[in-house]
């Protein structure tokens, strides 16, 4: 687990991404929400989703695909803040 809070928390966006899902976002309403770019946005939710932190909850949408964050998203939280 420990190596995950680091991977979290070597990553300033990374950890704002799961901070700010408090509800199922689009990369574009998240990028808004966090003031950084939409590429930057989505690149950094492929890298949580492959660790499990979050996870695509409309994955046969070409666009518009909503974002969510999982238990084990949470939990790391919990011990980050």
């Amino acid at each position: 687990m420990y190596d995950l809070i680091s991977f979290v928390s070597r990553g300033k966006i990374r950890t704002k991404i799961l901070f700010n899902l408090d509800k199922p976002l689009t990369p574009t309403l998240l990028s808004e929400k966090i003031k950084t770019h939409r590429s930057t946005t989505s690149r950094t939710l492929l890298e949580l989703e492959k660790k499990e932190l979050v996870k695509c909850i409309t994955p046969n949408e070409n666009m518009g695909r909503f974002y969510e964050i999982t238990k084990l998203g949470k939990k790391i939280l919990e011990k980050i803040n």
